[in-house]
């Protein structure tokens, strides 16, 4: 009602004559703000007062309590009310009103009625009976009217005033609400920090304490208020023990933001204490007179408790709670100053756990993470107790040796570690076994800072990986040189993935019975714009540890693919191309997904498409490797098993893989044309193992690595199914391999006679 300007009135009257007096005192208002709505009976009231949310709603009820016993009676029926409502228009009440005149007990009830129906409306009430007044009023009433006084100066006054005080009873109404709301806001905002909050008056006396004082205190609210501050907030010098002065008063009247001392000792209301950290400052109103002050404080041991808690949490590892890398640094540099000054030596063993990546991709990192753990702690039940065991990250570990009197002591360590690392880590149900390669430098020889010494030790340690794992390396200088090739390769190996340096060169497989080239292997080349031509062991096993195989293997995939649909699409009878899939990829989770998306968006059918893994990479989890080679065969492509010979393949595992075509390795051709018959005859009876074999689980058997006519007699005399090496056919250029796809022989093959390859 309050925003509005037109105020609209509800007038309950059934006489029309006191209905016109009533209108046409209030339209003689100056810019007349009322907007009347006249019903003439009780029940006509009640419904347009219930019926708010469909019109707008009334802000005065001007009600005739003199109305007639049918317009207050809502039980009769619609005929009596039908005829006594006309007859309200139409005769006067003089004549008529009699005998139908209500009582006082239905004049009130009439009333009460509309109360219930418009409680946030103004009731103005019309009576003769001056005597109800009293009663009127105190049921809700705002104003009252005998009829004689209605004319156009006491009605529109009367309105004015109850709507001018009702519109400063509503604006009275919001403020407090609002002061109510602020104050509930700051004191649930108060009792919910964690802070501890007191607010005094300018004599000294507590006139607030939040949750969190009281709860420091010891002192309940019902007890603290009132109370000298001294009392409640009872503090004393952590040094002396002497009671702290209170300086509220000279705190108040400066203005500022102080602290009472360095880290009193608050004394609960218990006796007991606790070290605080705290500050005071001064409240004062919108006239700029003091008028208190408000003290917060909170525990301090909490925060020194956090802080070492923070301090921990930046210097070690979250995994396993051992010095991280930080720490680590820092203990190191003084190891070197303390050596420096002794005339000792400072050892660092650099570790790297083998083929950890494996176990944490099979098993899941859960499984990986309990078992870093317990790596952590068998390396420190392994070291001294002035010795530092830190995790670098990922499966990295580092020792820190100090004060050691000769390099042989870091040895002597790394030996203590691998018997240590022969006993099975039990993780669960499952039994890990897991080996170290590890990398030693030591000051001053390796290195005159925390910065050498590490890097030497890591290119130490990566000389045991590659020299075959589960061993320790001391570092030599020739092996920085290494390092940082190494580095080399892999930054210009990521240059290479983005600006499309690779090439394919394919090399021809022949059926060995008819000379025919029967498929290709794509393999990747690297032409670097400065060394030029790079062959993939210069750089695919650097690809695979710093996790570039996978974009690179993405790479093979889609350019073998196109550039088959482009012979396919010049027309040329192409064949199976095969390439290389790595451990990485094969355990990538979009593997299929990729496989797929390549052979579709190449329109690539499936067959052409073959792939090949290695006999270790499939073993390593025999019934995941059945389930993808499944996934994969159902897709449409061809599977060969890679370098077969060379790992430990059981033939149940070997009958349940879906592939077509076992690849020996090359390692047993090297061996077949020499003069030393013992060797000749141990790699032959390997070879012809394989082949008899692969045709009794008839699957085709390809020889690789065959660079003599003599490997290549025997392969055709033993009846193997496909050749493949330098003695048929180097790997190709794309553009020199579409020109034997024309021909579907090669040259050096077509000056055989037929009969040798019979």
């Amino acid at each position: 009602m309050v925003s509005k300007t037109l105020i609209n009135i509800l007038l309950i009257e059934d006489n029309a004559d006191d209905a016109e007096l009533v209108q046409a005192a209030l339209s003689n208002v100056k810019d007349n703000p009322y907007c009347i709505q006249w019903v003439t009976s009780l029940a006509a009231g009640l419904a347009r007062l219930k019926s708010g949310s469909e019109h707008e709603p009334i802000d005065v009820v001007i009600l005739d309590l003199m109305l007639s016993d049918s317009s207050l009676n809502c039980s009769l029926n619609s005929t009596l009310n039908t005829s006594l409502n006309s007859a309200s228009n139409f005769v006067s009440r003089g004549e008529n009103r009699a005998n139908i005149t209500p009582n006082s007990d239905q004049s009130l009830a009439a009333f009460d009625q509309v109360v219930q129906a418009a409680p946030d409306s103004l009731i103005l009430v019309l009576d003769n009976n001056e005597e109800r007044a009293q009663q009127i009023f105190a049921r809700g009433a705002h104003d009252f009217f005998t009829k004689n006084h209605i004319n156009s100066y006491w009605l529109p006054r009367a309105l004015r005033y109850i709507t001018e005080h009702k519109k400063h009873e509503l604006v009275v109404c919001a403020v407090e609400k609002e002061l109510f709301e602020e104050r509930e806001r700051s004191r649930i905002t108060l009792n919910a920090i964690g802070d501890a909050v007191l607010s005094i008056d300018l004599a000294g006396n507590l006139i607030y304490i939040n949750r969190a004082a009281e709860i420091m205190t010891g002192w309940p609210q019902n007890d603290a208020l009132g109370r000298p501050i001294a009392e409640v907030f009872n503090i004393i010098n952590s040094t002396t023990r002497k009671a702290v002065i209170n300086s509220t008063t000279r705190i108040i009247h400066e203005n500022e933001i102080v602290t009472l001392e360095a880290n009193p000792i608050l004394l609960r209301s218990d006796g007991t204490e606790c070290v605080i950290e705290n500050s005071i400052k001064a409240i004062y109103n919108r006239d700029g007179k003091a008028t208190g002050a408000v003290i917060i404080f909170h525990n301090a041991d909490d925060s020194r408790t956090t802080a070492l808690k923070m301090t921990h949490l930046a210097q070690h590892d979250f995994l396993t709670g051992l010095p991280n890398r930080l720490l680590l640094t820092e203990r190191l540099s003084q190891a070197i100053g303390l050596a420096y000054r002794n005339n000792m030596q400072v050892a660092l063993l650099f570790i790297d756990l083998d083929f950890f990546k494996h176990i944490n991709d099979s098993l899941g990192h859960a499984i990986g993470d309990q078992l870093l753990q317990s790596v952590a702690e068998r390396l420190v039940s392994c070291v001294r107790a002035t010795d530092t065991v830190c995790r670098q990250g990922g499966d990295e570990f580092v020792i820190l040796l100090s004060e050691i009197e000769r390099p042989q002591d870091a040895a002597l360590t790394a030996e203590k570690l691998f018997v240590a690392f022969s006993e099975p880590h039990l993780i669960g149900v499952h039994e890990l076994h897991i080996t170290l390669s590890i990398g030693i430098s030591v000051y001053p020889g390796d290195g005159k800072n925390a910065e050498a010494l590490m890097q030497n030790a890591d290119a130490a340690m990566y000389h045991a990986k590659i020299i075959g794992r589960n061993n320790f390396q001391f570092f030599k200088m020739e092996m920085n040189a290494r390092a940082m090739q190494r580095s080399f390769i892999e930054a210009s190996l990521r240059r290479a993935i983005k600006q499309q340096e690779f090439i394919l060169h394919y090399q021809p497989k022949i059926d060995i019975a008819s000379g025919i080239i029967v498929g290709a292997e794509a393999l990747i080349r690297w032409q670097n714009p400065k060394l030029g031509l790079i062959y993939p062991a210069e750089f695919l096993s650097i690809a695979e540890e710093c996790g570039l195989i996978i974009p690179i293997g993405g790479w093979v995939l889609r350019e073998a693919c196109q550039q088959l649909r482009t012979w396919l699409n010049a027309g040329l009878r192409i064949m199976p191309i095969a390439i290389n899939i790595s451990a990485a990829e094969l355990k990538h989770k979009y593997f299929l997904d990729g496989i797929s998306q390549v052979l579709r968006e190449t329109g690539l059918p499936p067959y052409y498409l073959e792939l090949e893994f290695t006999e270790t990479i499939l073993m390593r989890d025999a019934e995941l490797s059945v389930t993808l080679l499944e996934s994969l065969k159902a897709i449409g492509v061809q599977l060969t098993i890679d370098d077969f010979g060379t790992g430990y393949s059981s033939l149940s595992y070997l009958k349940r893989f879906p592939v077509g075509t076992l690849k020996i390795d090359s390692s047993f051709m090297r061996d077949l044309d020499m003069r030393d018959h013992a060797r000749e005859n141990d790699n032959a009876t390997i070879v012809s193992a394989i082949i008899a074999m692969g045709k009794n689980l008839k699957q085709r058997v390809l020889a690789e690595g065959v660079e003599t006519l003599e490997q290549f007699a025997f392969l055709r005399s033993h009846r193997c199914d496909e050749a493949q090496g330098l003695y048929l056919s180097s790997p190709m250029p794309a553009e020199d391999f579409s020109r034997l796809l024309v021909s579907n022989a090669l040259p050096m093959l077509r000056n055989h006679q037929r009969t040798d390859f019979s």
